[in-house]
């Protein structure tokens, strides 16, 4: 008989972000809250239940390892509402950096190298790390000095466009195969 291994996996909860509500509240007896935020002291389950119906809301565990558990009356609908509506407008201001890429050659003019700078200060503006990359072809492989030399003037040529902040090296050059490259930020 064949082994089937799917399904196997429980997923893993984390009950401390999942707030119990109504009959899904495991303890006997809750310190209870009303609505309003005034204590109404220790009560059982049951009773605590039934007020909350009486009053129209809902009973929320709201601090379930403390001894004993702390339950608050409110409409849990409304609460999850806010609560989403508040996790999206933090995620909105939270922008990642993000890591944008500008490929330079050795044999590089200067009105290209100044566009590139230009398009890099502005990937550096809007909160962007920049990546330099240089390619080394053929017996370019033999000046690397020359390839380092080339992307340390580019730095240089960002740095001196940047009045405001202070321009960061989070990677100095580097080779791996023949490519070189450098990372930097504001």
């Amino acid at each position: 008989m064949r082994r089937s291994f799917r399904g196997k996996g429980s997923v893993a909860v984390d009950l401390s972000k999942e707030l119990r509500i109504n009959e899904k509240i495991f303890a006997k007896e809750l310190m209870v809250i009303d609505e309003a935020g005034l204590p109404l002291g220790l009560l059982d389950r049951d009773r605590a239940l039934e007020e909350a119906n009486t009053r129209g809301f809902d009973l929320v565990e709201v601090s379930p390892k403390a001894v004993p558990p702390i339950a608050k009356f409110m409409d849990f609908g409304s609460y999850k509402y806010q609560k989403e509506k508040q996790e999206r407008k933090s995620k909105s201001k939270n922008k990642t950096a993000t890591l944008k890429t500008i490929k330079i050659s050795t044999r590089i003019g200067q009105h290209d190298l100044d566009i590139r700078s230009l398009q890099a200060v502005k990937f550096l503006a809007d909160g962007d790390k920049v990546k330099i990359e240089l390619m080394l072809r053929g017996r370019e492989h033999q000046h690397v000095d020359l390839a380092h030399d080339c992307i340390k003037k580019m730095i240089a040529d960002i740095a001196s466009r940047i009045t405001d902040k202070q321009l960061k090296t989070e990677q100095d050059v580097s080779r791996l195969g023949s490519k070189l490259s450098a990372v930097i930020s504001l």
